[in-house]
């Protein structure tokens, strides 16, 4: 049995992940932290984790770039395996992960859905051909309103797996309003959508001449999200310091 905390446990993930964990056998959420300390739920809620009496095998965040400087020191402390699901960090954030995963495990991922990592993938191959044909290549996601950042984290992750297929030469544009001029051949767009309910839309389109290929990911609910991650907490507990990503989870139910 996987004993998991769940840092930002009152929040729209928290709460969908909560649900999630009461249908699966093999685990179990023994406690939750929030800056209210509201109870929402079963099991205990703290307000911070050195507050947390609750003994447990690893944490799920699921809350905001600003509560994650505070998550790393913990788990860095106590040596305590953490599954990352918050998006929006800054370059120093993404360095103090690489530091903590020295001295823990740590889970990794800007998307958890089984769906957009296979995607990853399907990226590899498909720009390890039309990018050198010369097809340009566009991302446009899609999210709901209340979104803090742009673009998004998984939008992010798939421009860096193109950039990184068709070379270092090749660069992101996040915004064409402040220029007048054609599109250069290396150009990666990123365009962001925010409106309404919408759960996560990520598209990414190789336009070449004459013909246009698109391979498109839609989530309709968070829960693919948050399954991904009770399943990435139960391979990640008891793992030996590193960085891992859902690729890992996924290799290891082959």
């Amino acid at each position: 049995m996987t004993k998991i905390i769940m840092h930002g446990c009152n929040g729209h993930m928290g709460q969908t992940i909560t649900r999630l964990a009461e249908s699966m056998k093999d685990l179990s959420i023994v406690a939750g932290i929030d800056l209210t300390g509201e109870q929402k739920n079963d099991y205990p809620v703290f307000k911070s984790l050195d507050e947390c009496t609750e003994e447990a095998d690893v944490i799920i965040d699921f809350s905001s770039a600003k509560a994650v400087d505070g998550l790393l020191d913990y788990c860095e402390k106590n040596h305590m395996p953490l599954v990352l699901c918050t998006t929006g960090l800054d370059e120093a954030q993404i360095k103090r992960v690489d530091e903590v995963s020295k001295t823990t495990s740590v889970l990794r991922s800007a998307n958890m859905s089984l769906g957009i990592n296979t995607l990853f993938k399907l990226l590899e191959a498909a720009t390890g051909v039309l990018a050198p044909a010369g097809f340009d290549m566009e991302i446009v996601e899609k999210h709901h309103n209340q979104k803090l950042d742009a673009p998004s984290g998984t939008a992010l992750a798939l421009a860096d797996v193109l950039k990184a297929t068709a070379g270092d030469d090749h660069y992101y544009v996040y915004d064409r309003s402040q220029v007048r001029q054609k599109r250069e051949p290396k150009e990666i767009g990123l365009s962001a959508v925010r409106g309404g309910t919408i759960v996560g839309e990520h598209e990414v389109i190789f336009a070449g001449e004459d013909e246009v290929i698109t391979i498109k990911h839609t989530a309709y609910s968070k829960a693919v999200f948050g399954k991904g991650a009770l399943e990435a907490a139960v391979f990640l507990a008891g793992k030996e310091p590193g960085l891992y990503n859902m690729q890992d989870v996924i290799a290891a139910r082959m």
